[in-house]
């Protein structure tokens, strides 16, 4: 029997336990599933907007995948500097996948970024989809101008459920307490602003749309910006995603140019599409927090990039929602590429000193960056699995403790395992009932989910 433990119960990590366990050539394949928070899915259950029910029903897919017999779930194992190092894995597996995807946020390096009421798009993330870590985290509900700097589907994610009512979220799981929240919140104006132009933005045409289907919410595009942008006037020769959504944009330019003129009354929120705006400081103080954020104008450069023009504007917000990328961070342990943000690999073998490393291995963004979507993950799983298969015969010669449960007890962790992951599914559909939603609700914090865990376990 090959024991394999894959650290991440993500896309790629369970993408890598059904590579490895799917295949013919070595049957005996045995895989546990580790993750740091006693809940299995990563950002599926806490990237993925409550809205989207479609990409959350992926759950199901996964969860097909972690009730295979060979394949075991074990939350609540941490992994890393408080945790289990390489060493401490390799003695109770034959081999280690890291599947511990890009969690850093990427930061501005501008003034003001640390001011009250700024924070990254991924923390609001969190709150919002009752990540532990997030418990008892507020994101200024005086606010009444938010800026989300950025144009990806994050970006569109976070300003979507800021523009949203929050009955509209009533009916999906998120968090009883971001909930309230969001019922008392006073935005009235969400901005969401990049450096470059329509053409170059990274949401997809779906998710874009979705913005100016939003009841109770209009979007506003300034036909000047758009213009700027050189592809702007023939898209004929973009990619298709972005070619569709340059359509999608001078749609609504051109539906809010012939409201303006018709003296059309805005409703309640209104969502601010601006491009071409760089953003250089953010305005405020410790006291009361930010109150703007001041951007230089860019203007195309010829290149396929932008340049500064020495123009500058302000917008005024009381909260700032960062959303400009991920890279990955060092794994104890591991080596790893300051530049990439990945760990060095071949195939997704680990490299120590460009050579690969027996019984190491990587897959998802950790071993290629923080790029692609949730599919992107089965290619990258399945070319890692098979370099681990491929070195089986060797790998399986190595000793390892009898029941690896018992073992990472023993080193000092205490497991969640599948059955108690099911009682917080269970706990989580009665916490729904209680509150009389429609839908389970999360469980928002590290005490409430053991306490839940420990009750499936008994």
């Amino acid at each position: 029997m090959l024991r394999v433990a894959v650290i991440g119960s993500g896309p790629s990590g369970v993408y890598t336990a059904q590579a490895l366990v799917g295949q013919e050539a070595v049957p005996d394949v045995e895989v546990y599933v580790l993750d740091r928070l006693p809940c299995p899915y990563g950002l599926v259950r806490y990237g993925v907007a409550p809205d989207h029910e479609k990409i959350k029903s992926l759950q199901h897919n996964l969860r097909s995948v972690l009730e295979h017999p060979r394949v075991h779930f074990l939350g609540n194992v941490d992994v890393g500097a408080d945790g289990l190092g390489p060493r401490e894995l390799r003695r109770v597996f034959h081999a280690v996948v890291y599947c511990v995807g890009a969690a850093k946020d990427r930061r501005l390096g501008i003034p003001g970024e640390d001011l009250p009421g700024s924070h990254s798009a991924t923390d609001f993330v969190s709150w919002y989809s009752a990540h532990p870590d997030a418990a008892g985290r507020c994101f200024r509900p005086d606010a009444r101008s938010a800026v989300v700097i950025g144009v990806g589907n994050v970006a569109l994610d976070v300003a979507r459920v800021l523009a949203r009512r929050a009955d509209e979220l009533a009916g999906t799981d998120v968090p009883q307490g971001a909930l309230g929240a969001l019922a008392e919140s006073r935005v009235e104006d969400v901005w969401m602003v990049g450096r470059r132009g329509p053409s170059q933005a990274k949401f997809t045409t779906k998710e874009l749309r979705e913005l100016g289907a939003l009841p109770g919410a209009d979007v506003a595009v300034r036909p000047e910006e758009l213009a700027l942008d050189p592809a702007y006037g023939d898209p004929a020769g973009l990619p298709a995603v972005n070619r569709r959504n340059v359509e999608v944009l001078r749609g609504w330019a051109e539906r809010g140019a012939a409201a303006g003129a018709a003296g059309g009354r805005e409703r309640p929120r209104r969502i601010h599409l601006r491009f071409f705006l760089r953003p250089v400081e953010l305005v405020g103080d410790a006291g009361s927090g930010v109150r703007a954020v001041r951007f230089e104008r860019t203007v195309p450069d010829g290149l396929g990039g932008v340049t500064g023009s020495g123009q500058y504007e302000e917008i005024p917000a009381q909260l700032v929602l960062r959303s400009v990328g991920y890279k990955g961070t060092p794994q104890p342990g591991l080596p790893f590429d300051a530049a990439t943000g990945t760990v060095p690999h071949a195939e997704g073998r680990v490299l120590r000193d460009g050579v690969p490393s027996p019984g190491e291995y990587v897959a998802g963004w950790i071993k290629r960056g923080p790029t692609g979507v949730i599919g992107t993950n089965r290619p990258c799983a399945k070319q890692t699995a098979a370099a681990l298969l491929a070195d089986a015969g060797e790998l399986a010669r190595g000793p390892v403790p009898d029941d690896p449960l018992v073992a990472l007890r023993r080193a000092g962790q205490r497991p969640v395992s599948w059955p108690g992951w099911l009682g917080i599914e269970a706990a989580e559909a009665a916490l729904g009932r209680e509150l009389g939603r429609t839908a389970a609700v999360k469980i928002a914090d590290w005490s409430g989910l053991l306490v839940a865990a420990a009750r499936g376990q008994r």
